[in-house]
């Protein structure tokens, strides 16, 4: 499922028999309706499969089971709703393997239809389902306002947030990064711990890069792969003035990480961005993981696997591109902002406008200039943003979250890379948790603020350790 995606829904109801059946199809009907207005698809148990096409026995729950693994693959959520007060014991036997973010929605009642052909009590309903589903061990989501009709905006919102929490939970379980490169020796900020990802379901390959030059050395310039790879990234930046050797070692390279791609089903990828490639390359590939980010594969330089991680869950709760930065420059005297950068993998859509490819004037000064191009130099547009990164320490995960704002201040054109002004209240003091913490000198963004639904993916469903700055 690919960030932009939308989460399909199973839908689950849960029943009381003493309460009125009418509940039950006005339910399922306003819960489709709603759904489908929003864009999301969604299946259900058919209405004749148990009484009321809902759940309030043991029995009915295990129907439902089955329903659920009958259709394993076309749902990644389940919404739990309560037209009334609900069966927990029923809800628990059919949901307790479910394997999927559950919801539980309930309805509220209204104070003219309180006698008791009417009255719903899905409020108190609500509260016995969160404490059985706690004492069986069953994750699951509960959001304000307790009760909640669906036709309503609050509801909506409930949707948008569960939404990306099951977009985060679902594509980080079963997820394999690509570590393209050995770790730059001196940079020991970016190391990590392959089995402590593996125990949260996340697969790490390796690859050398002596590999990878064998096939960027091999590949036909005649190639179909080759020219698609070309024309996409002349449309994809601004080349003027680059070599025209270096576009030609970029192209191949693209070729090349596009492959490995699709050959291992990486999710995402950290890649040895230097001094080997300016070195016997003769290119910088920081345009080519910018335009991987507006793909949907989260790529992260200097082989900072931890961030690569990140990166892809913030794509998937924002539906967006991410993008790995440097805290990089104080702002000035301002103590709320600083600069945050990198030398040119950002990907053009967060930027504010097309880059235009430079050499790396970092790199340059211990190599060939000429063989450092490929950064796709430019600025930040100006955002809100969601921000976070990660570790891994004794067998855990570790991450934090927090959010900012990229603002339009600006700076100075000899500012090097692609860079923007973020301002984050009580940066300072965030900055300190997270150097306390031992987290690197590398932050994941994305645009959109949207960190409650990925602190509760990461913290409830995902096992992972998170501080909120």
């Amino acid at each position: 499922m690919s960030g932009s995606e939308k989460t399909a829904f199973a839908l689950f109801f849960g029943n009381r028999g003493f309460f009125p059946a009418s509940l039950q199809s006005s339910a399922r009907r306003e819960m489709k309706a709603a759904l489908k207005a929003m864009g999301y698809k969604c299946i259900m148990l058919d209405e004749k499969a148990t009484r009321h096409g809902a759940v309030e026995t043991p029995a009915e729950g295990r129907v439902y089971a089955r329903f659920l693994a009958e259709n394993r693959g076309k749902y990644g959520g389940v919404i739990l709703c309560l037209p009334n007060f609900g069966d927990e014991t029923g809800a628990v036997a059919a949901l307790k393997d479910a394997g999927v973010p559950i919801l539980v929605q309930a309805y509220p009642d209204e104070l003219n239809r309180m006698a008791m052909d009417q009255r719903r009590d899905a409020f108190c309903g609500k509260f016995s389902v969160m404490d059985v589903f706690t004492q069986y061990g069953v994750k699951f989501t509960a959001l304000a306002p307790h009760t909640v009709h669906p036709s309503s905006k609050e509801f909506a919102g409930n949707v948008d947030y569960f939404d990306r929490l099951c977009r985060v939970v679902n594509g980080m379980r079963e997820m394999t990064v690509g570590a393209i490169g050995a770790r730059t020796t001196a940079f020991k900020t970016v190391r990590f711990d392959e089995l402590a990802l593996q125990k949260h379901g996340i697969t790490t390959e390796t690859f050398d890069l002596s590999m990878v030059f064998a096939r960027v050395n091999a590949m036909d310039a005649k190639a179909r792969a080759y020219k698609s790879k070309a024309a996409k990234l002349k449309g994809y930046s601004n080349w003027q003035g680059t070599p025209d050797a270096a576009l030609d070692r970029i192209v191949r390279l693209g070729v090349v990480l596009d492959e490995l791609i699709v050959e291992n089903g990486l999710h995402a990828l950290a890649l040895r961005c230097w001094v080997e490639l300016q070195q016997y390359m003769g290119c910088s590939p920081c345009v080519l993981l910018g335009e991987l980010n507006d793909r949907g594969i989260a790529a992260a330089c200097e082989v900072d696997v931890g961030n690569a991680i990140t990166m892809r869950a913030l794509g998937l709760a924002s539906g967006g591109p991410a993008a790995c930065l440097d805290w990089n420059n104080n702002y000035g005297g301002d103590p709320d902002k600083c600069i945050l950068f990198h030398c040119g993998p950002v990907p053009s859509s967060m930027m504010t406008g097309r880059g235009q490819i430079h050499a790396h004037d970092i790199i340059g000064t211990v190599v060939d200039k000429e063989c450092t191009y490929g950064c796709n130099v430019g600025r930040i547009a100006p955002t809100p943003f969601t921000f976070g990164s990660m570790l891994t320490e004794g067998g855990r995960i570790k991450t934090y979250l927090g959010k900012g704002k990229f603002t339009a201040d600006k700076i100075p054109a000899e500012f090097f890379g692609c860079a923007g002004v973020a301002q984050i209240d009580s940066l300072q003091q965030a900055i300190l948790k997270i150097g306390y913490a031992g987290h690197r000198h590398h932050v994941s963004v994305t645009p959109g603020h949207m960190i409650e639904p990925v602190c509760e993916a990461f913290g409830r469903y995902l096992g992972y350790d998170v501080m909120l700055v």
